[in-house]
């Protein structure tokens, strides 16, 4: 790439190529050098919309914290307590999520879980990481607690929890969706009421 030529999203292309890097050589290979030889760029376009490679990391957090939250909260189902499970709602909600983006965020948050406090600082404790998609998850939850289908004793947190786990273990270690789908299924099969 020529030097002095304006690069369309380049906040994103770095973003995208932070990913790549992580895919091929784990967080261990996650270097500057690395991010921009892998977008195809020179290394100063890193520092020229970042401060430094912590602050490039620390804004990677934060717009992938907002981003997989988004996703979820756009796959809200339109109904609630309809013929479609309970089970069948929270998996078609993290089926919409980016799959490859959510397992590298949660293997770059695994070994820098200060990252997720740094985007904290933008978002608030309840977007940051893995929280803004297990609450919108919990909320899913809690409004079919609303219509009888939850016993009344479970906590939609901790069932969000739980299901958003189970993804991410899954998405990390490379297993099909339907591992992690059946793991969904059994623990909202618990939390259900047989009138649901």
């Amino acid at each position: 790439m020529p030097r002095g030529v304006a690069i369309a999203g380049a906040r994103q292309r770095l973003f995208s190529a932070a990913e790549a890097v992580i895919l091929r050589d784990g967080v261990v290979g996650l270097k500057g050098r690395a991010v921009t030889a892998q977008a195809g760029v020179a290394t100063g376009l890193l520092h020229a919309h970042f401060v430094d490679f912590e602050g490039f990391l620390a804004d990677y957090a934060v717009d992938r914290s907002f981003a997989l939250g988004a996703e979820a909260a756009e796959a809200a189902p339109s109904g609630i307590g309809t013929e479609t499970s309970v089970a069948e709602a929270v998996c078609a909600q993290l089926d919409a999520l980016s799959q490859p983006t959510a397992a590298v965020f949660a293997r770059l948050l695994a070994a820098r879980p200060d990252l997720r406090e740094r985007a904290a600082e933008v978002l608030g404790a309840e977007a940051a990481g893995f929280e803004g998609v297990t609450a919108v998850v919990a909320e899913l939850l809690e409004a079919e607690g609303r219509t009888g289908r939850l016993r009344a004793e479970m906590r939609a947190g901790d069932l969000a929890y739980a299901a958003v786990g189970a993804a991410l273990r899954a998405w990390c270690a490379g297993d099909p969706d339907a591992r992690w789908h059946a793991a969904v299924r059994a623990a909202v099969s618990a939390a259900i009421t047989e009138a649901g």
